[in-house]
């Protein structure tokens, strides 16, 4: 474990020391502030939730955040209880303000790669496109989170993981009674 954690060390010196600058900084905060509590992505659902087209996804993208949040932030973080890696390594520079909450998952990452995954798993008609300009602001969310140094890789990596297995399980369940509707219809 200790191995681990000094690669992503290293990875997250690499990226203050190499990647950071000036000009990307501004943006770099403004993409993860798009993830924090999870608003945009809950305003998003809300939105689609509204209306009667998009409804269902709106649905679905609520849903698969709520079991994200559930299992991410109420869950994993509190039993794992990782420290951030600016606690850790002092010389890993902040560039937004220090965090309240474990680092271990990344909940920014869980609730963009819920949304990506649900847009990707149950894309409505003719907007496929959408569900991978999610994954984009998804990954855009979980590197910015590497980029002002409030998280590990792994911790990343992990959000990512359930954020999209929460989709995954979300969708499962509205297929299947998609189909338990249209067995009950045909029968």
């Amino acid at each position: 474990m200790e191995a681990l954690t000094g690669l992503e060390h290293e990875i997250l010196f690499f990226i203050q020391e190499s990647i950071r600058a000036d000009w990307l900084d501004g943006f770099m905060e403004a993409v993860t502030f798009l993830g924090n509590g999870g608003w945009f992505f809950i305003v998003l659902g809300i939105l689609l939730a509204v209306y009667p087209k998009t409804r269902t996804y709106g649905f679905l993208l609520l849903a698969a955040l709520a079991v994200d949040a559930v299992v991410l932030n109420l869950g994993l973080k509190n039993l794992v209880q990782r420290v951030r890696p600016y606690d850790q390594f002092p010389d890993l520079i902040l560039i937004i303000e220090r965090q309240m909450d474990f680092s271990f998952p990344s909940g920014h990452s869980g609730c963009a790669f819920a949304a990506a995954g649900v847009f990707l798993l149950a894309p409505p008609k003719g907007k496929r496109a959408f569900g991978w300009g999610m994954l984009i602001l998804a990954v855009l969310i979980g590197f910015s989170r590497l980029y002002v140094g409030v998280h590990f890789p792994t911790d990343v990596l992990a959000g990512a993981a359930v954020g999209f297995l929460s989709a995954l399980f979300v969708v499962y369940l509205y297929r299947r009674q998609e189909r338990r509707e249209k067995t009950e219809e045909a029968g």
